[in-house]
């Protein structure tokens, strides 16, 4: 099965402490990166998790609270100073082409490589990036200012050859390919032989969903349907449900409740508030409704 990992760079919120880094993840789909919000710190903790820089294109930012994109500048710095040449996209709300523009001017004039900044629609489910592995859907949040999340869901691959069979008929092997396609095979002597005696399925396509700061969207479920990882903000337990919802935010038992009416295969919670010192009564929390949840933490990695 081809690579599908999640790892972790940061779970913490707004406020800086000595147990967490700011928000930020990145995705590992067949040895491509994908980088999932970009907090203070990120970059260090790429080193941490032995990710290597070169693969990294494409950075997917949720909404422009600093927690969550003042990593930006120091890493594109970075790549700058390793020789980058390939052009780095970023996926992000309005305004931060114009934010970063006159940062790029100043601190990185001269560099070898482009930044490109695609500005997205976070108020509703459409696709953002696609290649021939995965296709990026923003996910509609809502929080204090433009919010969203995002869904990777892999391209289903092609079926697997039995090659025992294709021994036995002697298939050339320019059209194997043609029979993992979908298409019979038709011996020297006129026989069809079906393509399904040739092939057995691959594995099923893999999901992964990550919702930012947001408040409980109960109607999040269309989207999640049956997604193989969620991760969801946690930020508070439930006993702070009122101050969850004056600042936009979710309690742990709210995520369960999601993941659970979404019927994903696995919860991992995090962007914890700084007041916890042990988040364990949130885990506790989550379990409560749904059991296959686990708590975030830095360079903790996922595999679908």
């Amino acid at each position: 099965m081809e690579k599908f990992e999640v790892t972790i760079l940061g779970c913490g919120s707004a406020l800086p402490t000595t147990r967490h880094f700011a928000s930020a993840q990145v995705v590992n789909l067949r040895e491509k990166l994908f980088m999932i919000d970009c907090g203070e710190g990120a970059q260090m903790q790429l080193r941490r998790s032995r990710l290597k820089f070169s693969r990294l294109n494409h950075i997917f930012i949720s909404h422009l609270h600093g927690d969550h994109c003042f990593g930006l500048m120091g890493l594109i710095s970075t790549f700058g100073l390793l020789g980058r040449t390939a052009k780095l996209h970023i996926y992000a709300p309005a305004p931060l082409d114009q934010l970063l523009q006159p940062q790029l001017d100043y601190y990185c004039a001269g560099m070898d490589y482009q930044v490109e900044v695609h500005t997205i629609d976070t108020t509703r489910f459409a696709p953002v990036y696609e290649d021939r592995s995965v296709t990026v859907y923003t996910l509609p949040l809502r929080h204090r200012i433009a919010c969203c999340g995002f869904l990777f869901r892999e391209k289903p691959t092609l079926p697997h050859i039995i090659r025992e069979k294709i021994d036995f008929y002697q298939v050339p092997e320019y059209a194997i390919n043609q029979i993992k396609n979908g298409a019979d095979w038709t011996t020297p002597d006129g026989e069809v032989i079906p393509n399904r005696y040739f092939t057995r399925p691959s594995e099923p396509a893999r999901s992964y969903a990550y919702c930012s700061d947001t408040c409980y969207l109960p109607e999040l479920q269309e989207h999640l349907k049956n997604v193989d990882l969620l991760f969801h903000e946690a930020t508070f337990g439930k006993d702070l449900e009122k101050r969850a919802q004056e600042t936009f935010h979710t309690t742990a038992e709210q995520a369960a409740t999601l993941a659970r009416d979404s019927q994903a295969g696995r919860l991992c919670i995090g962007h914890f508030s700084a007041r916890y010192e042990d988040e364990t009564p949130l885990l506790h929390e989550a379990q409560e409704i749904f059991p296959n949840t686990i708590l975030a933490r830095e360079n903790l990695t996922l595999k679908l």
